[in-house]
Parts: structure tokens; C-alpha cells; sequence
């Protein structure tokens, strides 16, 4: 089992878009960070069959995440 890091953002009316960086164009969107979270697993569980079907490598995840410190 692979795990893909993904980015979530709460848009202006609450809802969450949300997309997979190592994956080009996967992408989903929720009601709720639940709905959201759902949303991209499937979706990256299609993109990946669908580039399987299509002969399209799949990238391993390298995503990753870091935090900078700024004075507020």
C-alpha cells in the first residue's frame, strides 16, 4: 500500500478543495474535510488504474511538507 501525501484547503464557503501533488490534475473537492478526504482517495485510486490501463508510469509519492516560522 502506498500512501500519497495531499493538500486540503478550505475555500471562502467552507467547503475543501483538495488534490494530490504527485499525481498531475487529481483532484476532488467536499462538503466537509471528511467529504473531501473520501473524494481524493478515490480519485487517486482512479487516476493511478487509469494510468495502469493506459501504460502512464505512476511517480512515487516525493511530496512533503514543511512549516516556516515568520513573526506575526
Amino acid at each position: 500500500m502506498t500512501e500519497y501525501p495531499i493538500i486540503l484547503e478550505m475555500e471562502t464557503d467552507g467547503r475543501f478543495s483538495v488534490y494530490a501533488p504527485d499525481l498531475p490534475g487529481c483532484a476532488s473537492w467536499g462538503e466537509t474535510r471528511e467529504d473531501a478526504l473520501e473524494n481524493i482517495r478515490e480519485a487517486v485510486e482512479l487516476w493511478i488504474e487509469s494510468a495502469h490501463a493506459n501504460g502512464i508510469p505512476v511517480p512515487k509519492p516525493g511530496t512533503s511538507l514543511a512549516y516556516v516560522k515568520v513573526a506575526s
